[in-house]
């Protein structure tokens, strides 16, 4: 067995007796603000005085607002499915086709709460009217 208990079996750690490169305060200092600049130019959505905690409040809200269109679509078809299976006689398939309509109603909800789809009654403005 050696004596010496280095992982390299010299007895010394770490990097040994390499050279370490001779890097310079100001080139590193050079080499930080070419960096910020980089990143500034691929994030301008963040701006100097907002705060990050307001971004992450807005998406919040948004998420809140999305869900609550979605589940209102389902609760109101559940409910007029159920009360058709009482008025009429008809269960459970009035509460079936409720809650799948009420489904399809909380997707396009939603889908016209992020702007996906256009409004009711709000055409394809882009048409030509000559056609």
């Amino acid at each position: 067995m050696a004596d010496k208990n280095g992982p390299d079996g010299t007895g010394e750690t770490g990097r040994g007796k390499q050279h370490e490169p001779d890097i310079r305060d100001d080139d590193l200092e050079r080499r930080r603000r070419d960096l910020e600049a980089s990143l500034a130019t691929r994030r301008p959505d963040r701006l100097e005085g907002k705060d990050a905690k307001a971004g992450s409040v807005a998406g919040y809200g948004q998420a809140l607002k999305l869900s609550s269109e979605f589940i209102a679509g389902i609760v109101v078809g559940v409910g007029l499915g159920w009360f058709l299976d009482r008025v009429a006689g008809t269960s459970p398939w009035g509460l079936i086709v409720g809650l799948l309509l009420g489904f399809g109603a909380g997707v396009l909800n939603v889908l016209r709460s992020a702007g996906l789809v256009a409004q009711f009654g709000q055409g394809d403005k882009t048409r030509d009217p000559k056609d």
